[in-house]
C-alpha cells in the first residue's frame, strides 16, 4: 500500500467503528471479516459497543507500521494517548474527507459504510447488495469453533466425533460451484436441494420428509468430494467429512457410539453437510464381515440415516462409492437420489481444460488437446495443467505453452503405466 492508501485504509476502519457504534440495528454481518477481526468481535451474540480501534490494533490487523504518523496531520483524526486509541469527533465531516479522498471503493466492500452512506446524497450506492456481497459470519471459521465448543461443552460425550469427522466451514473451502464443469443432472440436484433448504417449513408443513439424501456414484477422479465441496460453499453450511473406514478401524467396540456421536453432532452443527465417503465400505462389512460389533456399526449407521433428513434436521446427507455394484438394496433404498460422476466427455474436458487454465491463460487448441486426453479424470486434467506450469516456470516462463501442457498428458498417461505394472 502507498501512505495515501494507508491512510484511507486507517479511516475506512475508524468509519466503520463509529457507524457501527452509532446504529445498534447494525450487527456482525454488517462489518467485512477483517473489521471484524480488528474490533475482536468472535460470536454474532453479545457484541459489546462500543467498538475501539487501537494503534497496535491496525499495526497488527493492517500491517501499517506508523497509524499515529500517517493520520498525524489529519483534521478528522483524534489520537487520545490514554488508551492508544483513534477515533473520529465528527462522523460527518470525516465522511466527506473520505469521499472526497478516494474512498468510494471501501465504501461498496463495507456493509457498515454503504449504509452511512447511502442515507446521504445519491452516490448510486445500495446496502442491501453490498451486504449481499459481504462474506456472513456464519461462513467463518470462528463462528463454527464457537457453536461446536459450546456443544462439546454442553455434552462431553461428542468430542469423541471430532476425532473420527475434518469440519470445514463454508468460507474455507476452496472449489466454488463455477470452478467446477458439472452435468445438467448435477447441476440438478444442486438446485433441487438449494429449493429445498428456502421451503423448509412448507415441506415440513405438507410432511414431505424424505429430501436430502444423496449418494454419489463413479470412479475416481471425476469430482463427488470437490461438488460436496463446492456446494457447502455455495449453500453456506459447513461440512462434516468422515471415511467409513477410518471410523470403522478405530476403536472397534465403540464403533457404533461413535457413528451414533457423528449423526448427533451433525444434527447439532445444523444446518450442515454431513460427506459420508467410502460408502461402499457399509456393504463390505455386511457380506464379508462376521465379527458383531462391525454389524452392529453397520447397522447403526442405516439406522441413523433413516432418521436422518434435511427437513426436518437441517442436515444434507451426502455419501460417496467408487463401487456402486456393492451396495445392496438397504443400502441404495437409504438415498433418495442417486448422482452418476462418469469420466468427463470430450466436450467436457475441453471446458475443465479451459477452466482450469483461465487464471494463467494459454494459447492452446483446447479441442485438439481434449481428445488427447480420452479416459482422464477431471482431477487427471488437473494435475496435467499442473505439471505444465510447473514446467514453464523451470524454463523461465509465465505463458503456458501448448506444448508443455502435451507434456503434462504424457506424465500423467505415464502413472497410469506404472500403476498398472506388476512387480511380482
Amino acid at each position: 500500500m502507498s501512505g495515501d492508501d494507508e491512510t484511507l485504509k486507517i479511516l475506512d476502519v475508524l468509519l466503520c467503528a463509529e457507524i457501527f457504534n452509532q446504529n445498534p440495528n447494525l450487527d456482525i454481518n454488517d462489518l467485512t471479516p477483517e473489521h471484524r477481526t480488528m474490533f475482536g468481535l468472535g460470536s454474532a451474540s453479545g457484541i459489546k459497543r462500543p467498538v475501539t480501534v487501537s494503534e497496535s490494533t491496525i499495526r497488527r490487523v493492517l500491517q501499517i507500521q506508523n497509524p499515529r504518523g500517517k493520520v498525524a496531520e489529519n483534521p478528522v483524526v483524534i489520537y487520545e494517548e490514554f488508551g492508544q486509541r483513534f477515533r473520529i469527533p465528527a462522523l460527518e465531516a470525516a465522511a466527506k474527507w473520505f469521499l472526497g479522498h478516494g474512498g468510494m471503493p471501501y465504501i461498496k466492500q463495507n456493509p457498515a459504510l454503504a449504509y452511512y452512506f447511502e442515507t446521504l446524497d445519491s452516490f448510486g450506492i445500495s446496502y442491501r447488495e453490498v451486504k449481499a456481497e459481504n462474506p456472513p459470519f456464519e461462513d467463518s471459521r470462528s463462528y463454527l469453533d464457537g457453536k461446536i465448543s459450546e456443544i462439546i461443552a454442553a455434552d462431553e460425550r461428542l468430542r469423541t466425533a471430532m476425532d473420527l469427522i475434518i469440519i470445514n466451514a463454508p468460507d474455507e473451502i476452496e472449489q466454488q460451484i463455477d470452478d467446477l464443469v458439472c452435468t445438467s443432472e448435477q447441476k440438478d440436484i444442486i438446485a433441487k436441494m438449494r429449493i429445498a433448504i428456502i421451503h423448509r417449513e412448507f415441506l415440513l408443513k405438507h410432511r414431505i420428509h424424505e429430501v436430502g439424501k444423496l449418494l454419489f456414484v463413479g470412479p475416481p477422479g471425476p469430482g463427488k468430494t470437490s461438488l460436496a465441496l463446492a456446494m457447502s460453499h455455495a449453500m453456506h453450511m459447513p461440512i462434516l467429512e468422515v471415511r467409513l473406514s477410518m471410523v470403522t478401524s478405530q476403536y472397534l467396540g465403540e464403533t457404533s457410539k461413535n457413528i451414533d456421536r457423528i449423526f448427533e453432532l451433525a444434527k447439532k452443527l445444523s444446518p450442515c453437510i454431513l460427506f459420508i465417503d467410502e460408502f461402499d465400505y457399509v456393504a463390505k462389512s455386511r457380506v464379508t464381515d462376521d465379527h458383531g460389533a462391525m454389524k452392529r456399526a453397520v447397522n447403526s449407521l442405516l439406522k441413523n440415516i433413516d432418521k436422518m433428513n434435511l427437513v426436518k434436521n437441517g442436515v444434507l446427507l451426502i455419501g460417496a462409492t467408487n463401487h456402486p455394484q456393492l451396495l445392496d438394496e438397504a443400502a441404495w433404498r437409504r438415498f433418495d437420489e442417486v448422482v452418476e460422476f462418469s469420466l468427463p466427455s470430450e466436450e467436457m474436458r475441453e471446458r475443465i481444460l479451459k477452466k482450469i487454465t483461465h487464471s494463467v491463460g494459454c494459447e492452446c487448441d483446447f479441442r485438439y488437446l481434449a481428445a488427447q486426453t480420452d479416459g482422464l479424470s477431471g482431477s487427471d486434467l488437473r494435475m496435467l495443467v499442473k505439471e505444465a506450469i510447473l514446467l514453464s516456470i523451470m524454463d523461465g516462463r509465465k505463458a503456458l505453452l501448448q506444448s508443455d501442457i502435451e507434456k503434462g498428458i504424457q506424465m500423467v498417461k505415464s502413472r497410469g503405466v506404472i500403476r498398472n505394472l506388476n512387480w511380482l
